[in-house]
């Protein structure tokens, strides 16, 4: 695992930026099994998992154990699927639509449980990708306050698929403004802004985010036929 690398990797975007606040660590652990996931708990810089898949990872949890590590739902999360991933993870991070916020909200209620999510917003405005678009931006805050049972943590992006810098930097500024204006209107402080991963977090740090989801770097190259 490459993890000294990275974090100086993690350490010189820091300083580029100027900034000095926590950076936090997101393992992605999807496909990876969890004697991996288990080698990689020995580093005390991961702050969470974060898998892409309801079921891949109710079928890790039974077989975890205990953990110090929290799991962060970091897929797109179909509706009929909200009550199994309430039961799996610690946050979701996919809130993409109100009727999911209202969804979630009323099933957490039912389970007596507050949880901490985040909303997915689509910057890059490739198709292919999960999120609300920036213009729908504001009435799904709205839907996600609204929820009791709901903690809104902050914001999530995916930067888009092009080796154009600037072009990366402009999705992940674009989440950074959304951010600021939510801050303002809402009054909470919405700490996490989580963009970055293996191929561009560099970039999403520069332009603000404050945890990082890097997964190849640190276990090495994905083998997508491996069962967990």
């Amino acid at each position: 695992m490459n993890a000294e690398a990275i974090l100086e990797r993690i350490e010189r975007a820091r300083e580029k930026s100027g900034r000095s606040d926590k950076i936090y660590f997101a393992a992605v652990s999807k496909t990876r099994t969890v004697d991996e996931m288990k080698a990689a708990e020995k580093f005390t810089f991961i702050d969470f998992f974060g898998e892409n898949r309801v079921q891949e990872a109710e079928s890790k949890r039974k077989s975890y154990g205990q953990s110090r590590i929290p799991w962060r739902l970091i897929g797109h999360l179909q509706a009929n699927k909200a009550r199994k991933a309430l039961e799996v993870f610690d946050t979701i991070d996919s809130i993409d639509t109100p009727a999911l916020a209202e969804r979630l909200g009323r099933i957490a209620n039912e389970l007596g449980r507050v949880i901490p999510v985040l909303i997915e917003v689509n910057t890059s405005g490739e198709e292919s990708k999960s999120g609300v678009d920036p213009e729908n931006f504001m009435p799904l805050l709205d839907a996600v306050i609204s929820q009791q049972n709901l903690r809104l943590d902050g914001f999530m992006t995916v930067g888009p698929i092009t080796d154009d810098e600037a072009e990366i930097r402009r999705a992940f500024a674009s989440l950074r403004r959304l951010s600021e204006d939510a801050r303002k209107k809402s009054g909470l402080p919405l700490p996490i802004v989580s963009m970055g991963m293996s191929g561009d977090f560099e970039s999403a740090i520069l332009e603000g985010s404050t945890l990082v989801r890097i997964g190849t770097l640190l276990f090495g190259p994905r083998d997508y036929t491996q069962k967990n």
